[in-house]
């Protein structure tokens, strides 16, 4: 046993209570180095009987086992205690400072280590709970969207009943085979369907003075025909949509005054014009898809569009290429552009827009009279210029220019020939304020009220069918009536 070893006994069994204890060397029989370690029992006087010779025997082999134990832990100790003297002693040789550094370096770079894996598990974390939220919104949306497609499929099949049930009621079959009537025969002829809109108008001819069909000097209808008049009044708004996501906060929505085949004076289209890259045009079939929020097709132009000033005439949409002065005329029946023109020296793009922006520097709008756009010129010096359009070519029939300062109006709407602006887009108790009149040229000052209930009319137009006011007031889609006197 090393001495160090019997050191380490020596100590132990001070510590356990004995006070004596003897070591002694010397050499055995054989020469060998013999230690010899005595310690007197701190609890017997003397040596025991021999009766009790096993049970002190039990009792030494049990002090014994716990002291093997000891002793094992204790030479495990000390022998990494050498191992660490040892590597300090190596480290002393290379320097103590180099080994320091090296060990907190270590130290440190574990600490990064045990960072980032702290950090990747928070963000695995938190994009497990994101997916598990993404998929329950997913789960929702295609069970709604999969009842919207039930409901849209039974009040299209009942749309289809009524029509069919419609034409029933009104038209008169045709026969299985077309028959030729001879010329002196006294039979009338079926009803042709494809032209039974002219049988119906003619029908209801009546002899007029030549003088009461002439147009007027300025192009406009005489009042006897449609019952053109001045504006003398504008009624409370009525809500009929409110846009779902924040594109919808301005935007335009129209139905065509003119309807052609195959649309009809309830199709509607609506365009969020929120963003830099306005391609989707919404259509609805009805007006109860429209309230509703099911459009039944959508459009993707050919080229972006730009401000609110879109409207639809005759079965086309005419707008405002993006960042140009050009006007484009799209067919929306056949999805093609039929028709581009420049508005010549037209502001765009911010240049000359209405007082709340959107880029609104050319509005486009429809009256009784036809196609007109809205816009200004640097030689104009900012203020409105009128011109009416040719609805097929888009070439500039006649221009007005008027002396209404375009950014110091809200909006702008033409009835019956006459230009109207109104006073503020976000004043709740605004006015129809200026009127320009292309008859006569002359501009007059107006105090009609005019109500933006929501406080941000972006897009005010005139729908000469229906002799409302159609509007865009932040996120919801509007009407007013209105009220002309007689001319």
């Amino acid at each position: 046993m090393p001495a160090t070893h019997m050191l380490l006994l020596a100590c132990l069994a001070w510590g356990t209570g004995a006070r004596t204890a003897q070591l002694r060397k010397a050499n055995d029989r054989s020469g060998r180095c013999q230690y010899t370690f005595s310690v007197a029992s701190p609890s017997e006087s003397s040596c025991p009987e021999q009766g009790q010779a096993m049970s002190a025997i039990q009792d030494l082999q049990r002090d014994s086992s716990t002291q093997r134990a000891d002793l094992q832990s204790t030479i495990a100790r000390l022998s990494s205690l050498e191992n660490l003297l040892n590597q300090l002693t190596l480290g002393q040789a290379a320097g103590p400072q180099g080994t320091q550094e090296g060990l907190q370096g270590e130290l440190g770079t574990l600490r990064k280590e045990r960072d980032q894996l702290e950090t990747q598990t928070r963000e695995l974390e938190v994009a497990y709970s994101n997916l598990l939220r993404d998929k329950s919104a997913l789960e929702d949306e295609r069970r709604r969207l999969a009842q919207e497609n039930e409901d849209l499929a039974r009040r299209l099949e009942r749309s289809s009943q009524e029509v069919a049930s419609l034409r029933r009621g009104r038209c008169p079959q045709t026969p299985a085979t077309p028959r030729e009537v001879q010329p002196d025969s006294r039979e009338a002829p079926q009803w042709n369907l494809d032209t039974l809109a002219f049988q119906e108008l003619k029908s209801e001819l009546t002899k007029v003075p030549a003088s009461q069909i002439l147009e007027s000097p300025s192009g406009r209808p005489r009042s006897d025909d449609n019952g053109c008049g001045e504006l003398v009044w504008v009624g409370e708004p009525v809500t009929l949509r409110t846009a779902e996501t924040i594109t919808g906060k301005y935007g335009v929505w129209m139905r065509d005054p003119r309807p052609a085949f195959p649309y009809t004076r309830e199709t509607t289209w609506r365009i969020d014009t929120v963003g830099t890259d306005i391609h989707q045009v919404f259509e609805y079939s009805l007006i109860s898809q429209f309230v509703q929020g099911y459009p039944s097709k959508v459009h993707v132009l050919p080229r972006a569009l730009e401000s609110t000033g879109a409207v639809v005439y005759g079965g086309s949409l005419y707008f405002q290429g993006a960042k140009s002065r050009t006007v484009i005329r799209y067919e929306l029946n056949t999805e093609a552009v039929k028709a581009e023109k420049d508005i010549p020296g037209a502001g765009y793009h911010g240049q000359f827009p209405y007082s709340w922006g959107g880029y609104t520097d050319i509005d486009l709008a429809v009256d009784e009279t036809g196609l007109w756009v809205i816009y200004s010129t640097e030689e104009a010096k900012g203020a409105i210029v009128l011109s009416k359009l040719n609805p097929e070519s888009l070439e500039l029939e006649q221009t007005w220019e008027t002396n209404i300062r375009k950014q110091s109006v809200a909006n702008a709407f033409i009835i019956c020939g006459t230009l109207y602006t109104v006073s503020s887009y976000s004043s709740a108790e605004a006015t129809v304020n200026f009127a320009y009149d292309t008859g006569t040229g002359v501009s007059k000052t107006l105090t009609i009220p005019f109500k933006n209930r929501y406080k941000y009319s972006s897009m005010i137009d005139y729908n000469p069918l229906e002799r409302k006011l159609f509007a865009w007031d932040n996120f919801n889609m509007v009407t007013y009536d209105i009220k002309l006197s007689k001319m």
